[in-house]
């Protein structure tokens, strides 16, 4: 596992270090979640290095740990790292899910539009997540997934069939994502209608928060002709600037002085599919000045591309608020998963690991994403006193992986 330096002394950091106005100016808005809190476990590890290192790590749960910048007291005697329960947020819209859409459906809403388009895999969390979403706003949704319908539709495909519009997308062409998704964007505005960037609602909202002015416009969806439509497309995995909102307001929250406080010197765990989560994250840790780590595991792609990610997303956030303009990317420390692979792969043994964590602490983990920031927490916490699994969801995806890999299940 490679780790890589934190530029501490960059640009970056010492410009925004706990810029608390340049937070409250972000977070200042309408949410999608009522509070932002989230039920943390503390996870001990009860065996031995060398019992770990012979595959027989043993977990046991304590739901209600003591927390607090002043009562987190660590067990001497075995190891221990906290996770954040975001996979209890809502039955179906969980985890990081819930989170990068927090802010975004209010202005969704506010601006009038009507249909919303993207974009994921056959067992894509996030399609499901904002179907669901907008359908409980009366909002439709249109999903293009990866590849061929299933034969049995399970998980979180099912879940999309049932609450949004599904279109099966050939390989070769959902390989180019932004113009298929500007296509059927199109598509469903249709003559009369009008496809507006994601971008821009954003934009304005910060103009006419600093203004003074309302973010709400004036139209009733329900006055307007079923023809006139207002589409917007929201990008895979909602990898949008918009996006990091809902991340960085979970990290106010667990600042709070009945939770991690704002001593500790924490290190935060997050397995990254497109990075958006892990980038918010610590976004939300150096404007508010903590001291805290944010440590991403890589599934999808290489370093490079998450670093680029990075920077295009801070870039994105910064230049659509009027107050800020510098830029630098360095503020996640991306890191391999224990034993890399093709992103959707399941390794033998995987999932009678997650079985065997489910059945010892009540947290169910998956074999694709969580596992492996589960993984890299319970190696960490062996070496430092203060770790934190943020557990992103997904949960229903162990459907999918039950029907790719059935032999796993038996």
């Amino acid at each position: 596992m490679r780790f890589q330096t934190l530029p501490r002394n960059s640009v970056f950091f010492k410009h925004y270090t706990a810029n608390h106005e340049f937070v409250s100016e972000l977070l200042n808005r309408k949410w999608t979640l009522s509070c932002p809190d989230a039920k943390v476990n503390q996870i001990m590890i009860l065996n031995t290095k060398e019992s770990q290192s012979n595959g027989d790590t043993s977990f046991r749960s304590i739901n209600e740990p003591r927390l607090g910048d002043g009562s987190m007291q660590k067990n001497q005697l075995h190891p221990s790292f906290y996770v954040v329960r975001d996979d209890l947020l809502h039955p179906l819209v969980n985890g990081n899910k819930a989170r990068k859409l927090d802010a975004l459906l209010p202005l969704l809403e506010d601006n009038a539009v009507t249909d919303v388009v993207t974009c994921g895999g056959c067992q894509s969390a996030h399609a499901a997540a904002v179907a669901v979403s907008c359908s409980e706003r009366g909002l439709k949704s249109h999903l293009l997934l990866r590849g061929e319908e299933p034969k049995t539709l399970t998980g979180y495909n099912l879940v999309s069939k049932l609450y949004g519009n599904v279109v099966y997308v050939p390989r070769s062409v959902y390989a180019e994502r932004e113009e298929m998704l500007a296509r059927h964007a199109e598509l469903v505005a249709g003559d009369k209608g009008s496809v507006v960037r994601l971008v821009d609602i954003l934009e304005a909202s910060f103009r006419n928060c600093n203004s003074g002015k309302s973010n709400i416009v004036e139209a009733d969806r329900g006055e307007c002709s079923e023809e006139v439509k207002k589409v917007v497309v929201v990008n895979e995995g909602a990898g949008d600037a918009v996006a990091l909102l809902g991340v960085m307001r979970l990290i106010q929250y667990l600042s709070r002085k009945d939770v991690f406080g704002t001593m500790r010197k924490l290190n935060i765990i997050v397995d990254a599919g497109t990075g958006t989560t892990a980038v918010g994250l610590a976004l939300g840790a150096l404007c508010l000045g903590l001291p805290w780590k944010i440590t991403a595991v890589m599934l999808a792609d290489t370093i490079e591309r998450y670093k680029e990610r990075e920077q295009n997303l801070i870039s994105e956030l910064l230049g659509i608020s009027p107050t800020l303009s510098e830029r630098q990317t360095g503020i996640v420390q991306w890191v391999e998963r224990r034993v890399p692979r093709k992103f959707g792969n399941v390794l033998k043994g995987e999932v009678a690991e997650c079985q065997k964590i489910a059945r010892e602490t009540g947290v169910l983990v998956d074999p694709i994403y969580t596992l492996a920031a589960w993984d890299v927490a319970a190696q960490l916490a062996e070496k430092e006193s203060d770790v934190a699994m943020v557990h992103t969801g997904g949960t229903l995806g162990m459907f999918g992986v039950a029907q790719r890999y059935s032999a796993y299940f038996r």
